[in-house]
């Protein structure tokens, strides 16, 4: 219930001449049903309130028809129809937006404000039903007709009912301190069931539409249930807001014990240590009042901050809490940067930033889109592989650009100690948190996109293993409680997103590779790097050397020599060292006043950068039995290879040369295995075997070598130099072999591919599993080239040798051992 305190309804009614009128009896209430009602009546709608039979009630009138209406009512007979409309919000509500169900009015009093403001007091008579509007200007006027009330049969039920509804309400009043006495003698006092019913509906705390359905409730029996339902309510909640308030009075009392002791406390130690300074800890615990972080890191600082409080500020701890207060203070704890899911605009800062490598912005692509439609982490972590100088820490950088997020790096090569992932425990002097906090912390959100630049390159010895202690940063089911030594609360990772570069995975421990999931970012092809050096890297050594594009071109022939003789590398770093320096040969030619040609050319790069210093293979020709061209994947890139077959007269003994490696003299041995297997397939006397001695030979014999994918190369070759067949011109391959004769596939075909044609190698035997990584290069790449796809052995001799011999061919007739003659 809400009483007003000058609220006509809480204290006896005041008649014309001021004088106190009595609480409605049943007599009064007879006598009121009894009176006869007109058939037309004038309609005040009534926007805030509900008015009840018997019930007085004071009314402010702003609408000009409003004050038209009670004015010329106030002359007459002083009786109107009280409706409250169904929408508070309409200022002038029409005929059909009144509720059906009213009261009939009497006006007692009216009253001119001093602010101007109409008055009037009115009391409530009897209910009536609204019928038809008979007039809406200047005010309303309808046809009513009267409500018809059921009165049940006061039994014992009906009496409890009541008596309840008044202890309840008396209950309420002593509850609430904002309802004067006066309300709990008006109620005692009021004999009238039906009145009571209508005082506490009018004067309860409820909104209008539930006064309303208790106006328009016929039986008195269904109207005091209503009642009494809201009240058990009402009272309800005032006794829950007293327990709170009485627990929050508590509270504050023990609050100020603590506040008294505290004090005590510091006038103590001031005597025997000091000053406290009040002032720096006051500061601490303003800045905590400004920070997001949950309730076990609050209560963590709160302590934390306490036993600050209670040491001396010359002890040597001081120093040390203060700055592990600091910390806690400084982490972003619930602070995350707004992300930038426009997946269009981060396309195209990728594609901005990077030329190429459309795979690994198609994956990156579709890692956002998952991120913008599951507002989480919980995905796998990024671990991009690849050879130097790729681009795969700008990456991050372009992704942390898209996303709008702040950009952290963690350089890991050469860790060897865990203490650097987690930190180091309070307790020892100079400790600090762990690298992986120390950058969420510089980062200043907790969402930033965190770098771990060469993963693979980290350590392990006697003093840990850091790679172990990854494997909580790492696991998304993990990382929401990633704890550190220092820090010693658990810090949530879950919305960083982790990147982790590397340039091999053999050296990454299992448990940690299996956490993330990997992209390959191969090597540029040539074309790659013309376009790079184009739109990157030439206009950015121009800027850095004060040049403009009026001073220095280059065009793409002289970018492609440059690529070409010049380096030899995946990535484009060294690329960008020697433009840098034909851009310094440019800049200090006009520096010095001399004649130049804004156009670098050919033999400009070797005036400017001395001679080639790598020479390009190139196809050779078929000309020699026992040469085939093969295929390599290096880390720079791909390249051809040439396998050198010979034979010479011996006992079947078979040499390699060439420095290479363990599986590749596999793949020769089981390539002259199962050549003496069908020797007979290929023309070949299998007793040829026992009387030539094999040298097989890999130019290049500074340069490791290694892999099987020389399989069917090496075969070639041997087939070719036991037979004397040429080889088909201009053709390369590469695929591991089986004893069986089938063909395996291999790795690295794009760089292989794109190698063979700078070789000028028109025909390309693979296995044919690798079809599928011909049609990942684009196009325009392969034009020119022929691809034959093969299974066995077989299919791969029958395309690379042709029936025709070479010139000067070897006389490989075996010769007949003589027969010892028996006497």
């Amino acid at each position: 219930m809400s009483f007003d305190p000058f609220d006509i309804n809480a204290i006896p009614i005041i008649n014309e001449e001021s004088e106190f009128f009595p609480l409605m009896s049943s007599e009064d209430e007879e006598e009121m049903n009894n009176e006869q009602m007109p058939e037309v009546l004038s309609i005040l709608p009534l926007r805030n309130t509900v008015l009840f039979p018997g019930v007085v009630i004071p009314i402010t009138v702003g609408r000009d028809k409003s004050i038209k209406l009670i004015r010329e009512a106030n002359k007459g007979k002083k009786m109107i129809g009280v409706v409250a409309q169904q929408d508070v919000a309409i200022e002038d509500p029409t005929f059909s937006q009144l509720n059906r169900v009213g009261t009939i009015a009497i006006i007692i009093k009216m009253l001119q404000m001093p602010d101007g403001n109409t008055t009037v007091i009115l009391q409530g008579k009897k209910r009536f039903i609204l019928k038809e509007e008979v007039q809406s200007e200047p005010y309303i006027r309808a046809i009513v007709e009267t409500f018809k009330e059921i009165k049940p049969k006061e039994d014992k039920e009906f009496k409890a009912m009541v008596s309840s509804i008044k202890d309840m309400a008396m209950s309420i009043i002593q509850l609430s301190p904002n309802i004067p006495s006066e309300a709990g003698i008006a109620i005692r006092n009021i004999e009238s069931t039906s009145f009571l019913i209508n005082f506490i509906s009018s004067n309860m705390n409820a909104d209008m539409a539930a006064k309303q359905r208790m106006l328009e409730v016929a039986n008195l029996r269904d109207r005091a249930k209503l009642v009494l339902e809201h009240l058990t309510l009402e009272l309800q909640m005032l006794e829950l807001k007293n327990q709170i308030q009485s627990k929050v009075r508590i509270d504050l009392d023990k609050q100020q014990r603590d506040y008294f002791l505290n004090q005590q406390l510091k006038t103590i130690q001031e005597e025997l240590g000091g000053n406290t300074p009040d002032l720096e800890i006051e500061n601490l615990r303003v800045r905590a009042m400004q920070k997001k972080w949950g309730k076990e890191v609050r209560e963590h600082f709160d302590k934390e901050l306490d036993k600050l409080a209670r040491t001396n500020p010359a002890a040597a701890d001081y120093s040390v809490q203060i700055n592990y207060l600091e910390l806690l203070l400084d982490l972003p704890w619930n602070e995350f940067t707004k992300d930038n899911f426009d997946l269009k605009r981060a396309q195209k800062i990728l594609d901005r930033d990077h030329f190429g490598l459309d795979k690994v912005k198609q994956r990156i692509i579709e890692y956002l889109a998952v991120l913008k439609l599951k507002h989480n982490m919980k995905a796998p972590i990024l671990c991009l592989v690849g050879p130097p100088g790729v681009g795969k820490t700008s990456l991050g950088k372009s992704i942390a650009r898209a996303l709008g997020r702040k950009y952290v790096r963690m350089a890991l090569g050469g860790i060897r100690d865990e203490a650097e992932i987690r930190g180091h425990r309070k307790t020892y002097i100079g400790a600090m948190p762990g690298r992986i906090i120390q950058a969420i912390k510089k980062a200043g959100a907790a969402n930033p996109v965190f770098i771990l630049d060469e993963i693979d390159k980290v350590g392990n010895d006697f003093r840990g293993d850091p790679s172990s202690a990854l494997l909580e940063v790492l696991d998304p089911e993990q990382n929401s409680t990633f704890y550190d030594h220092y820090v010693e609360v658990d810090f949530d990772l879950s919305n960083v997103m982790f990147i982790a570069t590397a340039n091999s995975l053999s050296t990454i421990q299992p448990a940690l590779l299996d956490r993330m999931e990997v992209i390959d970012v191969n090597g540029y092809t040539i074309e790659e790097k013309i376009e790079i050096a184009k739109q990157h890297l030439v206009p950015k050594q121009r800027e850095a050397h004060g040049l403009k594009a009026k001073d220095v071109t280059i065009k793409n022939d002289v970018l492609e020599k440059l690529i070409e003789d010049y380096t030899r590398e995946s990535g484009v770093r060294s690329l960008e060292k020697k433009i840098g320096s034909v851009v310094r040969g440019v800049a200090k030619t006009i520096a010095m006043g001399e004649v130049h040609n804004a156009a670098v050319t050919k033999k400009d790069l070797e005036k400017l950068l001395g001679a080639p210093i790598f020479d390009k293979d190139l196809y050779e020709g078929n000309d020699v039995a026992g040469v085939v061209t093969g295929l390599a994947w290096t880390q720079v890139g791909g390249d051809i290879l040439f396998i050198e077959a010979s034979l010479s007269p011996g006992k079947g003994r078979l040499n390699q040369t060439g420095n290479l490696g363990d599986v590749m003299k596999e793949s020769t041995s089981i390539a002259m295995a199962y050549l003496r297997a069908h020797a007979k397939d290929f023309g070949i006397n299998p007793k040829v075997f026992d009387q030539w001695d094999v040298h097989v030979h890999v130019p290049a014999g500074a340069t490791p070598k290694d892999g099987p994918s020389a399989g069917i190369t090496m075969l070639t070759a041997l087939t070719s130099a036991f037979t004397q067949r040429k080889v088909k011109p201009h053709l390369a391959m590469t695929g591991e072999i089986t004893l069986r004769g089938r063909v395996l596939p291999v790795g690295g075909i794009k760089e292989k591919i794109l190698a063979a044609k700078r070789a000028d190698i028109k025909e390309i035997i693979l296995s044919k599993s690798n079809r599928k990584d011909i049609l990942e290069i684009k196009e325009d790449y392969i034009r020119d080239l022929k691809f034959h796809y093969v299974t066995t052995m077989r299919e791969v001799i029958d395309l690379a040798l042709l029936d025709e011999k070479v010139d000067n061919a070897l006389d490989l007739t075996v010769k007949e051992e003589a027969q010892p003659v028996m006497n």
